[in-house]
C-alpha cells in the first residue's frame, strides 16, 4: 500500500554526491510519449480506458479497498488478501476458460455472459479495523497471518493436505496499537517466523507453532529503537538479518537469531544518512540494504556477511568486498523528485536496484558500477505514484523482467537489459482492468510468484484481478 508519503508535495532533488554517483555513467533516459489527444476526445478516451479489462479472472468478495496481497510459497495459485473492510480472504486464482469481462467492465453487458468472481476458500476474520498486511509463512506455507490497524496479529494453520479451504485458527497477539507491515523470514532453518513493525516504532519477531499450547505465537525478538512509526521491513535473502526503517529516518539491521541486537545502526543524527521527511521503503540483497524516502532519496548500506562467506571469497570478489563495507553508507542516490515508495533488487547475476517513486517514475541503478543510473523511465506510470516494483524470479527469462504497478490502475512489464535492440525503450507489455487516474482506483500491491506467468493484483477499487503474462 502506498504510504502517506504520497500526499506530500514534490520536493527538489538535493545536490548529488559526486563521490557516490558518477553522472558520466548515467544511462539512457526514457521520455514519455508527447502525443496528446485532440480537443474534445478526452471523454471518449477516458471511457475506453475504464472499459478495458485484460484480466482472465477476478475476486470481488471485498467491499472496500484491498490493501495487501500474499501468495502461497508452494502453490502460487493460492492467494490471500486483506482490506479496508476489516477482513481477509483466501482464494484460488486458477481460472477456467470462459468469458473475459465481469459485468462491471462490459460496454454492452446484455450481449455478453457475465463472468463469475472466483470463490472464497477461507474467510480470515476477527479484526476490528483494516487488514493492511497478510502473509503465508515460509518455507511451506503452513500458516497464514493477518495484521491490522487494530494492532492484532492473527494466525491460521493449513490443516488438511490438498484441501485449500481447510484453515484452522491458531492464535492472536495484540501487543501494539497498529501494525504497519509484515515480513516473512525465508530462512529454511527458521520456519514459520514472521516480523512486524508498529506505529509506535517497535519491531516484533514471532515464531508460530500450533503444537506449542499456550505459546503458539512465541516472541523471538522485540526492539524499540525506532523513535517514530516503523514504516517497512525486509529480510535478507537467506533470512539471517532483518532490516527495518522508520519515519524518524533510521535504519536498523537486526541479527535476529544470533545476538538479537542491531548489527547496523544508522539514524538521521548522521548527516550523511539524514533524509528529511523520513524513510518509507527497504529492500535487501545478499550484501546490500537499500532504503528509500522522501524527496527521491535512496541510501545504500553494506550488510555484515557470515564469517564462512568471508573466508570463501577472495579479496575484491563479490560478498567479501561488501563484507568489508558492513554498516558503511556506500551510495546516496537521488534520480527521482518525490518519495521512493518501493525498492527491489534483481537476482544474480544481474546487479540492478529498481526504485518506484510517487512522481510516477521507475529508476534502475547498477550496483556493480558505482550505482550509476542505467535507466530512468520518467513516465512509467505517468503522474501517478508507483506503488510496487518487483523483478520476476525463477523464470526462464533470466530475471531481467521488472514488473511495476501504480495508482493509475495499470500493471506494466519492463525489459531491464540495457543497450539491446530487442529491449527498445524497455517497455514490454501492460495490463489494465482497475479503475485509476483519479477515479477512486489504482493498484495497491501485486504478486507474481511461480515464474511470473500470472500477476494477481490488490485493487483500491476492492477487486483483485488475475492477469496472464505467459513469459516463460
Amino acid at each position: 500500500m502506498a504510504s502517506n508519503q504520497s500526499a506530500r508535495e514534490p520536493t527538489e532533488p538535493a545536490q548529488e554526491d559526486e563521490d557516490l554517483l558518477d553522472m558520466d555513467e548515467v544511462g539512457e533516459e526514457i521520455e514519455g510519449n508527447d502525443d496528446h489527444p485532440m480537443e474534445g476526445d478526452d471523454d471518449d478516451i477516458q471511457e475506453e480506458i475504464q472499459l478495458q479489462n485484460d484480466s482472465i479472472g477476478h475476486f470481488d468478495a471485498h467491499t472496500d479497498s484491498i490493501f495487501c496481497i500474499a501468495q502461497h510459497p508452494t502453490n502460487p495459485a493460492i492467494i490471500a488478501t486483506g482490506g479496508g473492510d476489516d477482513i481477509g480472504y483466501i482464494f484460488d486464482s486458477t481460472v477456467e476458460p470462459g468469458p473475459v469481462l465481469p459485468s462491471s467492465y462490459q460496454s454492452e453487458p446484455q450481449q455478453q455472459q457475465e463472468r463469475k468472481g472466483l470463490p472464497t476458500l477461507k474467510t480470515l476474520d476477527g479484526h476490528t479495523d483494516s487488514v493492511n498486511a497478510v502473509a503465508f509463512t515460509q518455507p511451506h506455507g503452513e500458516y497464514v497471518v493477518t495484521a491490522g490497524l487494530d494492532g492484532k496479529l492473527r494466525s491460521w494453520r493449513h490443516s488438511k493436505k490438498d484441501d485449500w479451504s481447510a484453515w484452522e485458527f491458531v492464535a492472536e497477539a495484540g501487543e501494539v496499537e497498529e501494525i504497519n507491515w509484515l515480513a516473512v523470514c525465508p530462512n529454511p532453518n527458521q520456519p514459520n517466523v514472521v516480523a512486524l513493525g508498529a506505529n509506535d516504532g517497535s519491531v516484533w519477531v514471532y515464531k508460530i507453532d500450533a503444537a506449542d499450547s499456550g505459546n503458539e505465537l512465541n516472541i523471538v525478538m522485540t526492539q524499540y529503537l525506532h523513535t517514530a512509526s516503523s514504516t517497512a521491513g525486509a529480510w535478507t535473502p537467506d533470512g539471517r538479518l532483518l532490516a527495518t526503517t522508520s519515519e524518524d529516518g533510521s535504519l536498523y539491521v537486526w541479527d535476529v537469531f544470533e545476538s538479537g541486537q542491531a548489527s547496523v545502526q544508522l539514524t538521521a543524527e548522521d548527516q550523511r544518512f539524514e533524509v528529511e521527511g523520513g524513510l518509507y521503503s527497504v529492500a535487501c540483497s545478499a550484501a546490500l540494504v537499500a532504503v528509500g524516502g522522501a524527496g527521491g532519496n535512496i541510501k545504500v548500506v553494506g550488510l555484515p556477511q557470515p564469517a564462512d562467506n568471508a573466508k570463501k571469497n577472495k579479496p575484491g570478489k563479490g560478498s567479501n568486498t561488501q563484507a568489508s563495507s558492513a554498516g558503511q553508507i556506500l551510495a546516496s542516490l537521488q534520480a527521482q523528485s518525490d518519495g521512493v515508495e518501493t525498492l527491489s533488487f534483481s537476482s544474480p547475476p544481474l546487479t540492478l536496484l529498481a526504485a518506484g517513486s510517487v512522481d510516477g517514475s521507475v529508476a534502475l541503478f547498477d550496483t556493480a558500477h558505482r550505482f550509476a543510473v542505467r535507466r530512468h523511465i520518467r513516465e512509467a506510470h505517468e503522474e501517478h505514484a508507483v506503488v510496487k516494483v518487483d523483478f520476476v524470479r525463477n523464470s526462464q527469462k533470466g530475471g531481467w523482467l521488472l514488473t511495476s504497478a501504480g495508482m493509475d490502475g495499470v500493471v506494466r512489464r519492463w525489459d531491464v537489459r540495457g543497450g539491446t535492440t530487442a529491449a527498445g525503450q524497455g517497455f514490454v507489455k501492460e495490463w489494465q482492468g482497475h479503475r485509476g487516474g483519479g477515479e477512486g482506483g489504482g493498484i495497491l500491491g501485486f504478486v507474481q510468484g511461480g515464474g511470473g506467468n500470472r500477476i494477481i493484483t490488490a485493487g483500491d477499487d476492492s477487486v483483485s484481478l488475475v492477469f496472464r503474462s505467459d513469459i516463460a
